[in-house]
């Protein structure tokens, strides 16, 4: 596998350049903005802070990036002689460019937001409690790391519906909600949830940031394991 083809199939992403760089973006400011509103428009109170989960678009939407980089762009590498290996190789390498890029960027903001005081309202949008609320670095660390997880898990998605169609994805999913009950399941039986509860709370950011990356080889090897039973 040579190591330019992995790079040229990364640009031949880059080819829809809407759909990887400015959409992400555009997602998160109109979720920024309707926030926004809506906390001005509440007349907050000094020193009263207010949450919000609506940073998860730009992850979500990571996932999708994913699936699209396989369900749509897929058949014309394969048309052109791109092998399986260096497509594969290419979409990772695209995937962690990005979540690094984007994940600097959400650092730099929340930044910005501590500098304003949450926007001169209390508003803490890319600072998110426990997880990404530490020193900027340790910010972009996790939301790269996110960020490329959720477009590897993505690519798995998309690798297991050109594969098996809508039949094989809605397998898939049912597969990981009986996987997460059976855990469920598990737990109660051996009334792990306290030691479990531990667990977390006492985890650091960093730790978590681990698990993720761990996570995220796990995806990577699933979605190998995948693309290797795509037909051309």
């Amino acid at each position: 596998m040579n190591s330019s083809t992995v790079v040229k199939v990364a640009r031949y992403h880059l080819v829809d350049r809407f759909s990887y760089t400015a959409f992400p973006w555009v997602i998160l400011a109109f979720a920024f903005a309707l926030v926004l509103t809506i906390t001005a428009s509440l007349s907050p109170a000094p020193g009263h802070v207010y949450s919000s989960g609506a940073l998860s678009s730009i992850f979500i939407f990571f996932s999708f990036m994913g699936a699209l980089s396989m369900i749509r762009s897929l058949p014309f590498a394969f048309a052109i002689g791109v092998s399986r290996r260096a497509y594969y190789a290419g979409t990772v390498l695209l995937a962690v460019a990005l979540g690094a890029v984007y994940g600097l960027a959400l650092a730099v903001l929340q930044v910005i937001e501590r500098a304003t005081d949450g926007w001169g309202m209390g508003l803490h949008f890319f600072q998110v409690a426990y997880i990404l609320d530490g020193p900027w670095y340790l910010t972009w660390l996790t939301s790269f790391t996110g960020l490329a997880l959720l477009f590897v898990y993505g690519m798995w998605l998309g690798l297991v519906y050109r594969r098996w169609n809508l039949i094989g994805l809605l397998a898939f999913g049912g597969a990981q909600v009986t996987v997460v009950g059976a855990g469920v399941v598990a737990a109660t039986r051996a009334d792990a949830w306290p030691a479990l509860g531990r667990f977390f709370t006492t985890l650091a950011a960093s730790g978590f940031t681990g698990l993720l990356a761990a996570l995220a080889i796990v995806l990577l090897t699933g979605g190998y394991a995948t693309m290797r039973r795509v037909a051309v």
